[in-house]
């Protein structure tokens, strides 16, 4: 039975290190190469995630293979408060991304999405001065509004425009700016339509445009919204994965003590 579990640990552990790997890989590639969305929120999660799977996966590996029952002690301590913070933070994650919770936070969540309808946690986590500044250079960086076609007005409108480019790469259409070219529009003499700060935000110049509106950071957050719910998906795999694992761990653990007590007194273990 020991060698069973044992055996049956190892296998998880292997299978863990290859997450780990997966993780801490795919968490560096989202460091040197950045996506054509900017979303950064993913990477520090990714990272932290990756480098304790790595951790405990080898610890495992080595209590389980070498029977070294101190070792299986730590990796089983490190695996309950994992999944333990594990737990928290998909719980957490669920909370900040819920629009219910944004909408009861602030009353600003009225018609169109505006940041009112976000969590004022991701609000100021993300919207904060340092992170949208990093966020707006990397959309320069990226050349996300560079890819939009230009033409006629009608062939403008025709274009399939995601919902960040929408937000970020051109003025919001109620503000009745007339069109020059994809990232060029020109104020009317009487000024915009309606009194809306976005509206004045506007500016042709390429490394602004639309993004310290309202519209572009209301599109960087509901893509984070979509991706973040997407991770507590994911972390609930791993959380039933890792439970299995801690469940197996804790047979071996007591599997080591079997066979160090018959071992002692000259059982079959011996």
């Amino acid at each position: 039975m020991a060698r069973i579990s044992n055996g049956f640990i190892t296998g998880l552990n292997i299978l863990t290190l290859l997450i780990a790997f997966s993780a801490l890989g795919l968490s560096l590639w989202f460091h040197v190469k950045p996506d054509s969305t900017c979303q950064r929120v993913t990477r520090m999660p990714l990272l932290i995630v990756g480098a304790a799977l790595l951790l405990i996966s080898v610890a495992g590996l080595v209590g389980s293979c070498c029977r070294v029952s101190i070792l299986l002690w730590l990796y089983l301590s490190v695996l309950f408060v994992m999944i333990i913070g594990l737990i928290i933070f998909t719980l957490f994650t669920i909370i900040v991304t819920n629009k219910g919770v944004g909408r009861a936070l602030s009353n600003r969540g009225v018609g169109d999405q505006r940041l009112g309808d976000y969590s004022r946690w991701l609000q100021k986590y993300v919207v904060n001065a340092k992170n949208w500044d990093e966020i707006k250079s990397c959309l320069v960086e990226v050349k996300l509004c560079q890819t939009i076609e230009g033409g006629m007005d009608e062939d403008f409108y025709k274009q399939k425009l995601s919902h960040i480019q929408s937000g970020c790469c051109k003025p919001p259409s109620y503000c009745g700016l007339e069109f020059e070219n994809a990232t060029s529009w020109r104020m009317p003499k009487n000024g915009p339509a309606v009194p809306d700060p976005d509206c004045r935000t506007w500016s042709n110049d390429v490394k602004q445009l639309c993004f310290d509106c309202e519209a572009c950071k209301t599109a960087i957050l509901d893509n984070i919204k979509r991706e973040w719910r997407v991770l507590a998906l994911i972390n609930i795999c791993i959380i039933v994965f890792v439970t299995i694992v801690y469940s197996v761990g804790c047979c071996a653990l007591r599997n080591n003590h079997s066979y160090g007590y018959m071992k002692h007194r000259g059982g079959p273990y011996a």
